[in-house]
């Protein structure tokens, strides 16, 4: 991932933004200690790993006791009215007990609207492992887009509400982005698809940057619905 400045349409408050990488089981995030809350998560889902034996069972949100930055507290979260929500999936890590912990670190969590959480948002992570299991693998990058950041802050410790979530997906010569409000109601998945191109000019990132320049522009510049199921 590469920042390229600042976004189109949504407003950011400074062109640079603190960025910790941390290198998970299975996932990398680029956390932001100013907000407490990740710029970004990324990984690869492979079909053999859409299942497993691990479950979230007994597992708590926590900060990561290894890193020496600030992080959100589980009492930043308690009676907040926003839920504790994952950028890499729980259920994506079922295939490995340590990412599975890994993921309920608060570096992997933003401050989430409870009804998005658990309907439609979570409908386009299952829509995720569909296509990882249907594809062989797919790459995935989801952040939040603190925008305006119309909700402010939670917590002693000032988490920032993000106003809006992105998740950008790549199979093969295939891609295709999301971007969901941090509210109850959303558009249906289809009007919350856009391409990765316009994807880059809300956030500034600069996703898949790995691959070979003239695949990266032609699939990034439109999608295709029929080819996601949609």
């Amino acid at each position: 991932m590469l920042l390229l400045g600042l976004a189109a349409l949504f407003y950011y408050f400074y062109t640079y933004t603190p960025d910790t990488i941390i290198r998970y089981h299975g996932f990398t995030v680029s956390y932001n200690p100013d907000y407490c809350i990740p710029n970004w998560v990324e990984y690869e889902l492979t079909a053999k790993e859409t299942d497993g034996p691990y479950t979230r069972e007994g597992i708590a949100f926590r900060p990561d006791e290894t890193l020496d930055v600030r992080q959100a507290k589980d009492s930043d979260y308690r009676n907040s009215g926003w839920s504790r929500g994952h950028m890499a999936p729980a259920a994506d890590f079922k295939w490995s007990g340590d990412a599975m912990e890994d993921t309920f670190h608060f570096t992997n969590c933003c401050p989430q609207n409870q009804a998005l959480n658990a309907g439609q948002w979570s409908t386009l992570e299952e829509k995720v492992r569909t296509w990882a299991d249907k594809f062989g693998s797919v790459s995935v990058v989801t952040g939040p887009i603190v925008g305006d950041n119309i909700n402010g802050t939670i917590g002693e410790s000032r988490v920032v509400v993000p106003d809006a979530f992105f998740k950008a997906i790549c199979s093969g010569d295939q891609a295709i982005a999301f971007v969901m409000y941090n509210r109850k109601k959303n558009e249906n998945m289809q009007k919350c698809a856009m391409s990765v191109d316009s994807l880059e000019e809300l956030t500034g990132y600069d996703f898949f940057s790995d691959l070979e320049d003239a695949l990266e522009d032609r699939i990034e510049a439109s999608y295709t619905l029929k080819y996601w199921g949609l």
